[in-house]
């Protein structure tokens, strides 16, 4: 079966590639260095409707269908993984609060998520907690009409800028989300630098020390935070940086077919020798495959389809790995050039290496595709099952 974007995607994809290239590609490497995004390039992000591409139209937002949504996580992820990040956290924070938050909440924030007045983060992760994200230390305390937070986050993309953050913390030992403003009496942000990766991301430390909110400020009910909250919101993550992890096997790709045009070595161009053309049909193979998951995991979302999650868990895990090889190829390709700021190989692995880390690590998608491949097993008839197997049951 052939996979054939409709008039309507390949326009969208037209318009992302263009609005990259233009926009952010010449300057990348530049926000990389100065670990920073400027404010003037999200107001832009924000013209375009990107920060609320997934929202409805009711709220502001353009209602793009998932496949879109991917191909422009894609072409961001190529130009700036740390802006691509920016439109992964916001987004996610606009889906669980489009899914899980109450009218009001809805009412008053979509409108200015989408419209990019304001900017979102999404604050799980804590200084002892990563991905056992259930034993979040964080606490909020029911007093009066408010909640008093107490505790850190860590690691928070974006942090140092966002106006409001989708917060997870234990309510009498019950995992639950609040929204919690910037400007929130006992809140502390702490900017983070010098990061390996997505140094562009602007992360920041987050500290709760009697920190006061509305108690309107609960997001679903208490106990909703992890599997129902942050398990939606971190799925349409992983979806987001599998698509972004093709975008910077892409950009390595192209840069790689560049360069070996370009560069000579023993009087003929690079490409013309068979060892960089096994690595250029290794990358050329993978990337493929790494998008034909991405195309299947939305697909499956498109219509509804509950094994979406493990897909999308699927297409994250090769296609982070496989962006980490691709990149660590195109960065060999280059040779000492490549271990140099002057070229984008270098930002590109080292951002595709973060790209294994968050939304769920590697290791973690290894357990939970497993644990899936087990069940999967288990499910066939006991027809199927070798004997054996079943004298030991």
């Amino acid at each position: 079966m052939k996979i054939e974007l409709t008039a309507q995607q390949k326009n969208a994809q037209t318009e992302f590639r263009a609005f990259v290239n233009e926009e952010i590609v010449p300057q990348a490497n530049h926000y990389d260095q100065k670990e920073y995004t400027p404010h003037k390039l999200i107001e832009k992000l924000a013209n375009q409707g990107y920060l609320g591409a997934i929202l409805p139209q009711e709220f502001g937002g353009k209602s793009i269908d998932i496949i879109t949504y991917g191909l422009l996580n894609e072409e961001i992820g190529r130009g700036c993984s740390s802006l691509r990040s920016l439109l992964t956290v916001h987004n996610m924070v606009a889906y669980a609060l489009c899914k899980w938050g109450n009218k009001s909440q809805k009412e008053y924030w979509l409108p200015k998520l989408a419209s990019g007045e304001v900017i979102a983060a999404f604050a799980l992760s804590e200084p002892h907690v990563g991905s056992d994200a259930k034993s979040i230390e964080t606490t909020a305390t029911l007093s009066d009409n408010s909640y008093i937070l107490n505790g850190q986050k860590k690691w928070i993309t974006y942090g140092q800028i966002a106006d409001v953050f989708l917060v997870f913390a234990q309510c009498a030992g019950k995992p639950s989300a609040f929204l919690v403003e910037k400007n929130s009496p006992g809140l502390l942000i702490k900017p983070i630098s010098g990061m390996l990766g997505v140094r562009a991301s602007m992360l920041a430390e987050l500290h709760f020390q009697d920190c006061i909110i509305p108690q309107e400020n609960l997001v679903g009910k208490l106990g909703f935070g992890f599997s129902y909250v942050a398990s939606s919101a971190l799925d349409y993550g992983r979806y987001s940086v599998a698509w972004g992890s093709v975008g910077i096997a892409q950009a390595c790709l192209e840069a790689c077919l560049q360069y070996t045009s370009q560069r000579k070595q023993f009087g003929v161009a690079l490409k013309e020798h068979q060892l960089i053309r096994q690595m250029i049909t290794e990358m050329i193979a993978n990337l493929k495959a790494a998008r034909l998951l991405c195309y299947q995991a939305g697909y499956l979302k498109q219509i509804g389809d509950p094994t979406s999650i493990i897909e999308t868990s699927i297409a994250k895990y090769f296609a982070s790995t496989t962006a980490t090889k691709i990149a660590n190829d195109a960065v060999q390709i280059h040779g000492a050039n490549g271990c140099t700021s002057e070229y984008s190989v270098a930002r590109y692995l080292r951002d595709a290496k973060i790209m294994e880390i968050i939304e769920g690590s590697t290791q973690i998608q290894q357990i939970t595709i497993a644990d899936y491949g087990y069940q999967e097993y288990m499910s066939q008839p006991t027809s199927n099952v070798p004997q054996k197997l079943l004298a030991r049951m």
